[in-house]
């Protein structure tokens, strides 16, 4: 009989952590699925290593290099309705895939279920993964991930679950020059595909030196800059000409990339005394207090400073100016 959910682990050498992330799928709550382990030419000897003789798991061979061939190898295979994603590295809790299963249950209209995380790693966790992290969790309704997708990938990959025909529908993961996870979502979101979470964490999500993240070039700013230029002109401006709020190194990069991809950027707005009435990229550089005679464009905030979202949200609360249909943040 067809398995319920189809879990598909790419692993790539995940030596002492993969052991702990298989046995977290296996001791889950909700038992009726498959593990599709999905080897992606390791050679440091760890699945072989495993030992496990529990009829559910799969180890296949991926035919291809990388990770996102490697889930497209296993999604290939895959019998369960509903297709759940793991890294190698990462523990799933106990109650992981019933929430998820639960809360597309009682969400008909989301397509792609996240899901909230505990960040944890073998030193202290800064304050960046800690502001990290509770924008991640706080960003669960489909409306707020839809409006904040373009600050970061609001869903974190491992955690995701897919209902069949959403991940049959985007064609699998891509492979393309910034993270295969963000580009996803990216388009997930373009083809109008809801994205939500359940309340409360399903992962612990362990950051480490070696994660994909911290070593492959893609994952790198520009890389997810370059992401979020792509799709903002290809679907969200809708042809809407640009002011970038910020002028400073983040506000230029996001000008050059958007140029790049055939933006029409008319100016900058900024805080900075010694930058307004000037010109960066030889467009003006205006007040913020410009921003209410620009109802015609659309004004991507590229300013990431801690607490700068929440002022410049008031800000434009006050001038009338709807976050998602006026302006999105971009950093």
């Amino acid at each position: 009989m067809k398995p319920a959910v189809s879990v598909i682990l790419p692993v790539h050498n995940g030596g002492v952590y993969l052991d702990g992330a298989v046995s977290s799928i296996l001791s889950q709550s909700f038992q009726d699925l498959e593990l599709l382990l999905v080897d992606d030419r390791s050679d440091d000897g760890a699945v072989a290593a495993l030992e496990t003789t529990d009829s559910r798991v799969r180890v296949l061979n991926s035919e291809q290099a990388g990770v996102a061939h490697a889930f497209n190898y296993g999604l290939a295979h895959a019998r369960g309705r509903f297709i759940a994603r793991m890294d190698a590295d990462d523990l799933s809790l106990p109650g992981r895939l019933e929430q998820q299963l639960h809360y597309l249950e009682c969400h008909p209209e989301v397509d792609i279920c996240g899901g909230c995380v505990e960040i944890f790693s073998e030193q202290p966790i800064g304050d960046g993964n800690r502001r990290y992290q509770s924008w991640l969790n706080a960003c669960k309704t489909p409306e707020k991930i839809h409006r904040e997708l373009f600050i970061e990938s609001p869903i974190p990959n491992p955690t995701v679950m897919f209902r069949r025909h959403a991940i049959d529908r985007l064609g699998g993961y891509q492979d393309p020059d910034w993270p295969e996870d963000y580009d996803l979502f990216l388009r997930a979101d373009e083809a109008g595909l809801k994205m939500g979470k359940p309340e409360g964490a399903v992962l612990k999500w362990r950051e480490h030196a070696q994660r994909l993240t911290r070593t492959d070039s893609r994952y790198e700013i520009e890389r997810f800059q370059a992401a979020k230029a792509h799709f903002l002109v290809r679907y969200r401006l809708c042809n809407r000409p640009v002011v970038i709020w910020g002028a400073g190194p983040t506000g230029r990069q996001m000008h050059d990339l958007l140029d790049s991809e055939g933006a029409e950027i008319q100016g900058f707005l900024e805080v900075h005394p010694r930058r307004i009435g000037g010109k960066k990229r030889g467009l003006p550089v205006w007040p913020i207090e410009n921003v209410s005679g620009l109802t015609d464009r659309f004004v991507l905030v590229a300013v990431g400073a801690a607490g700068a979202r929440e002022k410049i949200g008031e800000f434009m609360a006050v001038h009338n100016i709807t976050e998602g249909t006026d302006y999105l943040f971009v950093a």
